[in-house]
This record gives C-alpha cells, structure tokens and sequence, in this order.
C-alpha cells in the first residue's frame, strides 16, 4: 500500500492561479473568505510534470534519429498475458444496446500487438503507452503507468543492451553499463551459483540475508521464487548507483518469451534486465520466435495460473498466428518511463512524478 503522507497539503508551487486574483490551492481559503477543497490538485509539482513533457521529447526524438516508427496498439484486448507473476485488469465492454457484456482486458504492456505489427514486416518500432498491472501498488509501483517499449529485427539481446546504453546516456547522461551474467551475479553478492544451488541452498541463504516471508506468499516456494526473493531483496538494492547495471542470461526456468541458448554446462535465456539506483529499470529479451514453442509456454503459463487459482485469461490465438506465421528474428524491451523520469529528477516515489496515483485518479 502507499505510504502515509505527512503532509497532505497540496504544495504551494503546484498550480497558484484559479482564477484573476491568482488565488493559491493551498487547502485554506480565498481572498472572499470561503474555504478551498484542495483535494483535487495534482500529487506531482508543475516542475515534474514539466519534465514529463520534456522526457517525452526528448524519446521520440531519440528514435527519430535512428529511424524507428513509433506506432499505438490496442489496450483494450480480447486477451492478455499468461504470466503467473502479471494480473491484467478485466473490463466490461457492452457492445451495444441489451447485447451480453464482454470481459476484456488492460493490456500489462503492448508487447502482443507490437509482435503482430513486427510479423506484417513494419521494421524497428517503438511505443509510448499506458499500461495496467493488478494489485501493483507502492513506493515505485502504480496500477496504471507509462511504458516505453521498442523492438529492432535484426538485433540479439547484447546488440539491445548496445542501444541502451545509448538510449540512457542521451537520456540521463549516464557512463557505460556494467554488464554482468546472472549467474556471475549472484556469485559476486552472494556466493551463491543460481544453476547450481540447492532449494535448500537458497532457503539457508535467504535465511542468513534474514529475509521474511510476506504472509500472502505460496507456502510452496520453487528454486525460481528463492532467486527471485534474493535478487530484489539482497542484490537489487546494490545495483546501478555509480552507472546503470544491465544483468543477462537468465535461468532457462525465467525465460518469458526469451529465446534459449545451450551453454556447455546449462541453458539460458537470452535476456536482460537494467538496474539503476537500487531500482529495475528495463526488461529486455532476444524474442522467441517459434510459434509452436511459445503455444507450449503460453499453455504452461496457463496451467500454472490455474493451481495458484488465478483467474483464467483467454490465450491471444492473433499473437500465437503471427509467430507462426513468421516473427522476424528481433530483441525487444520494455522500460518503465515514470521510473526513468523518477531517476531524472532524482524522485524517491512514483507519486512525485504522475499527476495523480491511483488514490486520487
């Protein structure tokens, strides 16, 4: 949940004029005398939300300069993600008149829809878009935000990183990432081989990092749970705070809609993930592109869903067509804008940046 304001007064550089006599939203009362509800005011100052404008320039003309289009895609959809770890949020869509509702979902990123333009052959795109996640709620985490997602045929998911660490220094001015496997990461912070270890290994290591089990977690935890409570809570904090860490080759068990590759002792995905600041900033893959491969995770997904008693989300047959039909080999990557605008203006919650949370939308 969020955090309790101290102050819940609006500011008072946020939005000083109502009307001629330039009356301040401040909570108290007008030139008349008559008290003001300031509750309608935005969270974040004229400043971020200037800044806002800014960064969203300041993308697109990123992208202009390397000739890739930028496109919009439904969020609204007859499907969604298939995720375990992502909740869409359904909607009722009445076509018309008395005609039965239809559930249909907020998308959790653009991500379908962009991967049936890329099998039509439109080239390199990228998107600007809201985004809806259920039950994401906290510090950095908003329901709705803002996700910057693009895609380049042609690349694998190093080649993406390359574009990164460009897209970050024209961005935020940043030095060159650190580049790091996963594995290579945990041994460094923890002494610990995430493909080698143990359940029992990553229990006694959680325990010894004294990690506390939320109440509403599974009682039933696998290796990947394990790594994953391990990664966000004694390794991700550390991350990117003198220049952006970029972490790749996952577990093949994290592998998403990544492709996998066979190493000389184990498989991995091909993907990666972009920390600054102790925060995640960006996921990226090199794209799975086999339609009858990712059939079978989308169902895996789909089963996993249903022993944690998810609710069950139709399978997107548009997007399994157009892999089947051809995906062009690409990497794509998905970057959270309100995280990347909180890193600008140097924010410690999300609420500093959006104009209103979902507590005031």
């Amino acid at each position: 949940m969020f955090l309790e304001r101290k102050n819940k007064q609006t500011p008072i550089h946020v939005f000083q004029h109502m009307d001629s006599k330039q009356n301040r939203v401040s909570g108290h009362s007008t030139h008349s005398g008559q008290a003001i509800d300031a509750s309608f005011a935005p969270e974040a100052s004229l400043e971020a939300l200037r800044a806002r404008a800014l960064l969203l320039e300041s993308i697109r003309q990123f992208f202009k300069q390397r000739s890739v289009l930028e496109v919009e895609t439904p969020l609204l959809c007859h499907a969604a993600v298939q995720d375990p770890h992502l909740h869409p949020i359904p909607a009722q869509y009445q076509p018309f008149g008395n005609a039965s509702p239809q559930t249909l979902y907020l998308q959790t990123s653009p991500e379908f829809a962009m991967k049936r333009l890329l099998a039509a052959n439109i080239g390199p795109i990228y998107q600007l878009c809201k985004a809806f996640r259920n039950g994401e709620v906290g510090k950095i985490h908003n329901p709705e935000f803002t996700m910057l997602e693009w895609y380049r045929p042609g690349f694998n998911h190093h080649q993406l990183m390359n574009e990164m660490d460009d897209f970050l220094a024209f961005i935020l001015n940043t030095q060159t990432a650190e580049r790091i496997s996963y594995q290579d990461l945990f041994l460094m912070h923890l002494d610990l081989d995430p493909f080698q270890a143990t359940q029992l290994e990553l229990q006694n290591k959680a325990k010894d990092k004294k990690i506390n089990l939320d109440k509403n977690m599974p009682s039933t935890l696998t290796n990947d749970d394990w790594l994953n409570l391990l990664l966000t809570h004694s390794i991700e904090p550390k991350l990117g705070f003198e220049r952006p860490v970029m972490v790749f080759d996952f577990p093949k068990s994290q592998a998403a809609l990544a492709k996998i590759r066979k190493t000389p002792h184990f498989e991995v995905a091909e993907r990666f993930e972009v920390y600054m600041n102790g925060m995640e900033l960006a996921n990226g893959y090199h794209e799975l592109t086999d339609g009858n491969i990712l059939e079978q995770r989308l169902y895996q997904d789909a089963a996993t869903r249903k022993q944690l008693n998810h609710p069950e989300i139709p399978i997107d047959s548009h997007l399994l067509n157009a892999l089947k039909a051809g995906l062009p080999d690409c990497a794509g990557v998905a970057l959270g804008f309100d995280r990347l605008l909180m890193l600008k203006m140097n924010a410690k919650e999300i609420r500093e940046v959006l104009a209103f949370t979902i507590e005031k939308a």
